[in-house]
């Protein structure tokens, strides 16, 4: 393969609107985190220190990927697959894995801990963005081309299905697929996977009873305010409260004990109290901005390796702030995923600015 080389400079307006989401997403943690901070820590800073160090350090890791040549990153694809695969493993041995919340996500190695599928985001990303390039010529052939990636995803996701974490399973597998599709698979080959996955979406639905509960408050969340329609109601709350231009930054009521982790899964909802119409419809531009700018790239991109690689990290970021903004709003279930950027975390902050910092390095080799 040709090696490319750099003829512009990185995209500036990529950069500059994920340093807008990250700044925005500081001060939004620090307003919607400080009186539960005093209450659990007695420091009202303490979730703010800890993602202004997560950010910190996820800046210079973005950094440093947009200074390896994107291309080199396929020696890495095989090596990732497989150490995300024993990290999603190893959350399962007892000492290493971590269970919060009826779930395993997260690896303890001792001075901190992450959230494995994050990191197995990327590494399948980038896997099939490798593999796919490689078969190329023989996409079209179902045991040639497909076996391979679709047995690794399938693995993939199958593990994260089990800490259980069906959201993430379902944005991975419809990332596959859409990657899949755009190597030059057959839509016959494609419509045929997805027709065997809907009976197993729909059983795995069923078989487990809170994610039945769940589709049934998305529903009418009204028919158990208290209980298991609480959360959605008051994230609804907040956005009918703000109004257009909000009660003020630091002034929102909802996240006082209202909205269950207000500085994660819910951290739209105080924006929407606090900064109002005007400010959810800022986020909502930006994030529209960073899609189109990270498309783009994938079309610029000098050979089928950077163009697939930008096309999955961007449909992550897309379809990761698409299910929190749908979830919080009431348009879809909950799924208690993090809004890229914004929400509190130091993984899903990190990986989200490795995606940009590898879509500026392809950028910057745009023909």
């Amino acid at each position: 393969m040709r090696k490319a080389s750099r003829e512009t400079k990185p995209d500036l307006i990529l950069l500059l609107v994920t340093l807008l989401l990250v700044t925005i997403g500081t001060v939004m943690i620090y307003s919607s985190s400080s009186i539960l901070s005093m209450e659990r820590f007695r420091d009202g800073q303490y979730f703010l220190k800890k993602q202004v160090f997560f950010l910190a350090l996820s800046l210079l890791v973005m950094i440093l990927m947009t200074r390896i040549p994107y291309y080199k990153l396929r020696k890495l694809a095989w090596p990732a697959i497989v150490v995300s695969g024993l990290f999603l493993l190893a959350i399962w041995i007892p000492g290493l894995g971590i269970r919060a919340g009826g779930a395993a996500r997260w690896l303890n190695l001792g001075i901190f801990s992450f959230q494995v599928s994050e990191m197995a985001k990327i590494a399948l990303i980038l896997f099939l963005a490798h593999h796919l390039t490689l078969k190329v010529n023989r996409i079209r052939e179902f045991s040639q081309g497909l076996l391979i990636p679709l047995a690794v995803t399938g693995a993939l996701v199958g593990l994260i299905l089990l800490q259980p974490d069906f959201g993430t399973t379902v944005i991975l597998a419809v990332i596959g697929l859409a990657m899949i599709f755009l190597a030059g698979g057959r839509v016959l080959h494609l419509a045929g996977i997805v027709a065997l996955f809907i009976p197993v979406a729909v059983w795995l639905l069923f078989h487990k009873s809170y994610r039945l509960a769940r589709l049934m408050t998305f529903l009418d969340p009204w028919k158990d305010p208290r209980h298991s329609g609480f959360q959605i109601i008051q994230s609804l709350i907040s956005f009918g409260s703000g109004g257009a231009f909000g009660v003020g930054i630091g002034d929102g009521i909802q996240k006082l004990f209202y909205l269950p982790e207000p500085h994660t899964d819910f951290i739209l909802s105080v924006i929407a109290e606090e900064s109002g119409f005007i400010g959810v419809g800022l986020i909502l531009f930006l994030y529209i901005i960073l899609i189109v700018r990270g498309f783009q790239i994938s079309l610029k991109a000098p050979d089928m390796f950077g163009s697939l690689l930008a096309s999955g990290l961007t449909m992550l970021l897309a379809l990761e702030a698409f299910v929190n903004i749908a979830g919080v709003m009431g348009l879809i279930p909950l799924k208690g995923l993090a809004l890229p950027f914004l929400s509190y975390g130091g993984t899903s902050l990190m990986m989200s600015l490795v995606a940009v910092g590898i879509l500026l390095n392809i950028s910057s080799y745009a023909k």
